[in-house]
């Protein structure tokens, strides 16, 4: 059952992905400054490869968050979704907001960034926490 844990929960986490930056892709794209056609289409070659790197991040990250959660007990979704909710707030959005804040990054970008870096473990968390 760890397997499949992990495995929802990266799928989870990837598909929560897919629609905050659906929502946010103009926006985004801008701050990031990705080039855009007059519809506000990316410009360039479509590659699948960001698309696979994101979902190996999540899976490493659902399993080490199902990892650590096993050794601390953390055992009922709520337990999950506050314990990623802390993943998010108190590590990985203050990681990205440092690297973009070093690299001059348009505060917009940190802010969406950093809002799916919160958004990405809490989801992970909730639903291992649901397996548990």
């Amino acid at each position: 059952m760890g397997y499949l844990s992990v495995i929802i929960a990266a799928l989870g986490c990837f598909a929560t992905g897919a629609v905050w930056y659906m929502t946010l892709a103009r926006p985004w794209m801008e701050a990031a400054g990705v080039p855009m056609d007059a519809e506000g289409k990316p410009t360039g070659e479509f590659s699948v490869v960001p698309f696979v790197i994101s979902f190996v991040a999540a899976i490493l990250m659902a399993g080490m968050m199902r990892h650590v959660f096993a050794s601390a007990g953390i055992d009922t979704a709520t337990k999950g979704l506050l314990s990623g909710l802390g993943v998010g707030l108190f590590i990985l959005a203050p990681w990205v907001t440092m690297n973009y804040a070093y690299a001059r990054r348009p505060q917009k970008l940190m802010i969406i960034d950093g809002g799916y870096a919160v958004l990405g473990p809490t989801v992970i968390g909730l639903i291992l926490g649901l397996f548990a």
